[in-house]
């Protein structure tokens, strides 16, 4: 038979926007069509977005996206398109269409239902039974949804597909990513493949939602396990694979979707160019893409960043101007008293590197008068956490003030490491509508810095930014250390405990110092109440503190 055609479309869809969603899809068919290309796949549930949430217990959602999925049946003309919708028949199901030359010919349902870590899907959805084999453009194609394929039970799709006759398995997939994840997909796809004899075509969502990132890559492995073709991470691309698949032998259980076409010669696809990524660079694409998404899929065009001088804040600057234009990023310069001249120097160097807007607004008047009409109260007390803090509220305050009245988001600058150990302000540095670093580790920020500097002929980030003691700057000669232990003692352990569930024992057999781990472990459970008060932030570990990771605030174990 001729030479099948496969194209994947890693889109970047809105939650909600079905209209966008749906046009989006018809193009990118159209693109696929002008390409000759037999299959075109589309990623998990496109037409509503993804995860779509409690949205779908709205009948008139679900209503709407049943339309919108008759329509992008309707502009499959002489070319076959699967794609995500939610399914209605009574119950809710995680569904693909497949739609041929205008028409819908079959539905299926999601199998196996996630319900770990950022996954709800056993609260909205019930799994689906079957899972046919079609005739595609001649060739025999079984198609199923993300979380199908990491199982390999007698039962389970890729096995009975492949039994039946399958030589080419499309899975449509909403897969969010972290850190190293590409190779995890890639492991696994890789392996299906060449444990079952077929190829296999996994098409990914490209695109920010919330706190989640996805990084599209979508991937084509052939019956030998070997890459065929891999998309970019974090670019939307149509990528188009041709694939000997050869003609199917007993088609009896087989549902024919569309004969093989004509044997005259289909277009050259042409070289496509896979951007690649270090282990820095992709974290830092990850979290330029999840800003520019979160502050423009609601619906923002400018952004407020509380700039201190400091690397946290620097680098949110940083990530901002780069994911919205420099003339879409103002930064806000707050000093008080123990604001040092460095700090200053370092704010205007980084917004003249950047480009960006920086404002000036001294607190010390009002950090003044807040000493003042609190003194009576405060009376026979000593300076501490309270006049410290009083600082950062102030500075909440006058940014979300900027924020009501001219409109813009405020991105707030703490990272992991604060997060986890409260060592944050709530309602002062804390505030704000977005944490671009809430799930990067201190030290990864060091090296994301490193690897923004070393992007461009001149370095961003000022190198005294990077080189001087962390500091908030809330009290003569402070520096992070005074409270927390030094960052790579505590990332480590904050990382066996936050993201591995170590218990307490295991940590210290690690090597670290027990009184050490007791406090680190003390901070974190501690600050449990913090965290639910702080805004999303884009998710780049295994586990963040938000849909990852839930736990009790009020709550008296102890793991010591």
């Amino acid at each position: 038979m001729p030479t099948f055609r496969v194209a994947l479309a890693q889109i970047n869809v809105t939650v909600g926007d079905l209209a966008g969603n749906t046009a989006k899809i018809i193009d990118y068919i159209d693109r696929a069509r002008s390409l000759r290309v037999d299959l075109v796949a589309f990623p998990e549930l496109a037409v509503t977005g993804y995860p779509p949430e409690d949205l779908v217990f709205r009948p008139q959602f679900v209503g709407d996206n049943l339309v919108r999925m008759r329509e992008i049946a309707a502009a499959t003309g002489g070319i076959t398109a699967v794609f995500g919708f939610v399914d209605r028949d009574p119950q809710l199901r995680n569904a693909a269409a497949i739609a041929y030359d205008g028409n819908l010919v079959d539905v299926y349902h999601k199998r196996r239902l996630p319900n770990y870590g950022v996954f709800d899907e056993q609260r909205y959805f019930e799994p689906g039974t079957d899972c046919p084999v079609y005739v595609v453009g001649g060739a025999a194609v079984g198609f199923n949804v993300c979380e199908d394929i990491w199982f390999e039970e007698d039962d389970d799709p890729i096995v009975l597909q492949s039994r039946v006759g399958a030589r080419l398995i499309v899975t449509i997939n909403g897969s969010p990513y972290h850190a190293g994840k590409l190779r995890e997909r890639e492991d696994m796809v890789s392996g299906l493949a060449k444990r079952h004899g077929v190829h296999m075509a996994y098409v990914n969502l490209v695109g920010g939602q919330d706190e989640l990132v996805f990084d599209g890559a979508s991937l084509v492995f052939g019956p030998d396990g070997q890459l065929v073709t891999r998309g970019s991470q974090f670019d939307e691309e149509l990528i188009v694979a041709d694939l000997d698949i050869g003609v199917p032998g007993d088609r009896s259980a087989m549902v024919t979707v569309s004969e093989a076409a004509g044997a005259s010669a289909k277009p050259a696809i042409g070289v496509r160019a896979i951007r690649e990524h270090d282990d820095a660079g992709e974290v830092y694409a990850a979290l330029v893409l999840g800003t520019r998404d979160y502050v423009r899929k609601s619906g923002f065009q400018k952004v407020l960043v509380a700039l201190s001088g400091g690397i946290d804040s620097s680098m949110v600057a940083t990530v901002a101007a780069d994911a919205l234009g420099p003339e879409n990023v103002v930064a806000v310069f707050m000093p008080s008293r123990f604001s040092s001249e460095q700090s200053a120097v370092d704010a205007r160097d980084l917004a003249e590197n950047l480009g960006i807007e920086l404002r000036t607004i001294s607190i010390e008047g009002l950090f003044s008068t807040f000493l003042d009409t609190l003194a009576q109260d405060f009376d026979g007390t000593e300076w501490g956490v309270a006049e410290e803090n009083t600082q950062s509220r102030i500075r909440g305050n006058l940014i979300m003030a900027l924020s009501n009245k001219l409109g813009w988001l405020v991105l707030t600058t703490g990272n992991k490491s604060e997060m986890a150990t409260g060592y944050a302000t709530l309602y002062g540095d804390m505030a704000g509508g977005f944490a671009v670093l809430k799930d990067v580790p201190k030290v990864l920020v060091y090296q994301l810095a490193e690897h923004r500097n070393g992007l461009g002929s001149v370095a961003v980030l000022p190198r005294s930014v990077i080189d001087k003691a962390p500091s908030a700057e809330l009290r003569p000669d402070q520096k992070d250390e005074d409270s927390l232990p030094p960052y790579p003692v505590l990332d480590p352990i904050l990382k066996a405990y936050v993201e591995d569930d170590l218990g307490f024992a295991e940590i210290v057999a690690q090597g670290f110092d027990e009184d050490t781990v007791k406090k680190v472990i003390t901070l974190v459970d501690r600050s449990e109440y913090k965290r639910r008060q702080a805004p999303p932030g884009i998710k780049i570990t295994p586990r963040n503190f938000g849909r990852d990771r839930r736990m009790p605030i009020a709550n008296r174990y102890r793991p010591f």
